[in-house]
Parts: C-alpha cells; sequence; structure tokens
C-alpha cells in the first residue's frame, strides 16, 4: 500500500490482499490492484485495476473499473466500465459508461441527482449517518419513511422538512 500526496489530492494505491471495511470521509485517489473483499465506501475517484479481484459493496463519487468486481455498485456522479473488465452485481449511478469490451452481468438503475426518492444507503450518505442509524430510526417511524417489502425509500424533501422541525424543538 503506497500513500501518495498530490497538491492537495490524497492518493492510496493498494496492490495487496485485502479484506474488510474501508470507509474514506475525505476525498482520496485509490487505486486497487490487488484482491479486496468486504464493503468500499470512498469519496473521490475510485480505479479498480485491470489486474484487481472486487468482492465487494462499492460506493463512492467517480469509479472507473477495469478489473473483476462481484458486487453492488452505487456511483454517485460517474461509473465508468473499461476492458478488460467484468462486472456482476446491481449498479446504481446517473452516468454510466461501458467501453466495447468490457462486460456488465447484472441490473442497472440510472438516478438523477434531482431523483426524488432515495435508498436507505443514498439517505444515510445525505444525512452523513450509518446506515444502521437510519435503518432503526425508519423501523421506529422516527424518520419520513416508505417500505415496499424489505425496502425503505425516502422523499428527501420529506426529510428536510423533518431535519428542519427537529432542529426547532
Amino acid at each position: 500500500m503506497a500513500i501518495k500526496k498530490k497538491s492537495e489530492e490524497k492518493v492510496l494505491e493498494v496492490n495487496a490482499a485485502m479484506q474488510g471495511e474501508l470507509t474514506f470521509k475525505d476525498p482520496v485517489s485509490l487505486t486497487i490492484n490487488g484482491t479486496f473483499q468486504g464493503k468500499l465506501n470512498t469519496k473521490g475517484t475510485l480505479l479498480i485495476g485491470s489486474n484487481a479481484f472486487v468482492v465487494a459493496e462499492i460506493i463512492g463519487d467517480d469509479i472507473t473499473i477495469a478489473g473483476k468486481v462481484e458486487g453492488n455498485v452505487c456511483a454517485e456522479n460517474s461509473l465508468k466500465i473499461v476492458p478488460p473488465a467484468n462486472v456482476r452485481g446491481e449498479i446504481r449511478t446517473p452516468v454510466l459508461i461501458i467501453e466495447e469490451g468490457a462486460v456488465l452481468n447484472g441490473s442497472c438503475s440510472m438516478k438523477s441527482e434531482n431523483s426524488k426518492y432515495l435508498t436507505l444507503d443514498e439517505m444515510a450518505r445525505y444525512l452523513k449517518i450509518d446506515n444502521e442509524t437510519l435503518l432503526n430510526w425508519a423501523e421506529e417511524s422516527k424518520v419520513p419513511v416508505i417500505k415496499e417489502g424489505a425496502s425503505f425509500f425516502f422523499d428527501r424533501r420529506e426529510v428536510e422538512n423533518w431535519l428542519s422541525k427537529e432542529k426547532v424543538s
């Protein structure tokens, strides 16, 4: 693992096998060239190199995948899949680019910045709290939520109104 600093940008390159949960609160430029298994929550740019093998739930801002990924990927800004990438899982992103020779097996939903309803992960990220706290609030009806089966959806405006009322009281 190498850590470099380009002007104000923090650069982290992983060339080893890692397992667990990685969460970055500040923007970084992260490159994974080895293997990773677990959960990855990044800000900034994420590059999964052509020799990488990742089995994880991935959440990030701008993601480029050139290696093999198994798991759900949520890109807040954009997701680019380039050869020889092989991605298997559910994709959520407002912008998706798949270059010829790259493979995506799974489902994809294109969400816009102004999307009315947010998932549990998206709302937790928006509120800057962990998923478990938001899930507890939703299950206890402490926050406005729409439940469909086992899934929770949040209307951003309703939650913002709820937050402003909570701050006043």
